[in-house]
């Protein structure tokens, strides 16, 4: 047996969100994230869920008494910077910095804000 589930790496954000399924369903659209796990309170709102995106997971919970809600800020690859930007656009966040490449940088990379105050910063390498 392994020191940690199967296909899970060492280390995962964990998100403190406003709104819980606000932030699942913008992981979803935005960059095709899928709930691997999630656990639900006795009433029915989160308690806490993973969201599998690429080869990461980050877990989540939902904010309420003693667990405040933090802004995180995290990079991810992304096969498409542009269309990822836009789409996160779409789905409400606010744009930190349109996608660019930095002259001596591989990464063409911008940054969004979801509305849960987190900072995505995405990149695509570039050749």
């Amino acid at each position: 047996m392994s020191h940690k589930p199967a296909n899970y790496p060492s280390l995962s954000p964990y998100l403190v969100a406003v709104d819980a399924q606000r932030l699942i369903a913008f992981m979803q659209k935005v960059f095709g994230g899928e709930i691997s796990r999630r656990f639900d309170m006795p009433d029915g709102t989160l308690m806490h869920a993973e969201v599998r995106i690429d080869d990461a997971i980050v877990m989540l919970g939902q904010a309420g008494g003693e667990w405040k809600p933090i802004g995180n800020w995290m990079h991810l690859y992304v096969k498409d910077v542009d269309a990822t930007y836009e789409r996160a656009l779409a789905a409400g966040a606010v744009s930190v910095q349109e996608p660019k490449q930095r002259e001596g940088d591989s990464d063409r990379r911008g940054g969004v804000r979801d509305l849960d105050g987190n900072t995505w910063w995405i990149a695509t390498q570039q050749k």
